[in-house]
């Protein structure tokens, strides 16, 4: 097999194998990384349900997907993650199919202060708060495949390299609110921390049950939807293009953990060029990680009472 590494493509990563058999939920699956690893996955035989926000570009990223596999087993389900309500939805709707992975894939980077519906600052609600809740929906789910199949479930959240910028999670100001200074790349910190130490409490919590949970750095500033609100943004990625990943290098790290076969070398570890890379001090602090568990968990509740 070809070395992979910062310049590997998902058919790179995917060569020689069969994920027939397997169901993949991939959150942001209609552009950008998330579409490439969804179409990547479903040519290898993976079941891909697609989980989105807009309903027109979910649906129209399914066709694509069908365009380019033409047998490929594909689903499409809105899901907008700055919803709690649309999040027990979707995990009803799908609460028949068997999961063997979930990819948290879908993010944001608003340019000003915005809140999810439940009040959250956004890039934190939906990066982390909304996949906090969409993943605890599902683990029934996933940890009777992994009773079934009788190999471990995972879930693989995205994160970021800039997850090492805030040297620390201060819960005083986590999230943000709306009377803090706000910063879009504070906040853009936050969330990414928070994938890293999700996926390495989910780790702790889980392992013994049959789950396995990493996360990653897909690339630096890949050309995404990341900057459709600003036209700043879009400019400064335009420029900086030549030197970065396109998509389908971007998800080739995210397909890389959701197909690995041997998962005790995914566990709890965080990954870069589709190879184990060494997180910052803070994304492996237990004592965090439980924090932000527990501050999560209490969230969760306030959405039944």
């Amino acid at each position: 097999m070809k070395k992979l590494g910062s310049r590997s493509s998902t058919s790179d990563v995917l060569q020689d194998k069969n994920l027939t058999g397997r169901t993949i939920v991939i959150t942001g699956s209609n552009c950008g990384i998330g579409f490439e690893a969804a179409q990547a996955l479903a040519s290898a035989g993976a079941k891909v349900i697609f989980a989105c926000r807009n309903i027109e570009k979910g649906e129209d990223a399914l066709n694509r997907c069908k365009a380019l596999h033409p047998q490929s087993n594909l689903a499409f389900f809105p899901l907008d993650l700055a919803s709690a309500d649309s999040i027990k939805q979707f995990c009803n709707d799908i609460k028949d199919e068997t999961i063997d992975t979930l990819i948290c894939n879908a993010g944001l980077m608003p340019t000003d202060y915005q809140e999810t519906k439940e009040g959250l600052e956004m890039t934190v609600g939906v990066c982390h708060f909304g996949h906090f809740l969409l993943s605890t929906l599902l683990l029934p789910q996933l940890l009777k495949a992994k009773t079934a199949s009788g190999k471990a479930a995972r879930i693989v959240m995205l994160s970021s390299e800039s997850h090492r910028m805030p040297a620390t999670l201060n819960f005083n100001k986590f999230p943000l609110k709306k009377t803090d200074r706000y910063s879009s790349l504070t906040a853009y910190g936050q969330a990414k921390l928070c994938n890293a130490l999700f996926a390495n409490e989910l780790q702790r919590r889980y392992q013994d049950k049959g789950l396995t949970a990493c996360s990653l750095h897909p690339g630096s500033l890949i050309t995404t939807s990341f900057g459709r609100d600003s036209g700043v943004l879009s400019l400064l990625f335009k420029l900086v293009s030549p030197l970065t990943k396109s998509p389908n290098q971007g998800a080739a790290t995210t397909v890389y953990c959701a197909s690995h076969e041997n998962t005790e070398q995914l566990a709890g570890k965080y990954f870069s060029h589709c190879k184990p890379v060494r997180s910052s001090k803070e994304a492996n602090n237990p004592v965090a990680a439980k924090k932000l568990w527990d501050v999560s968990e209490e969230w969760v509740k306030t959405l039944t009472n």
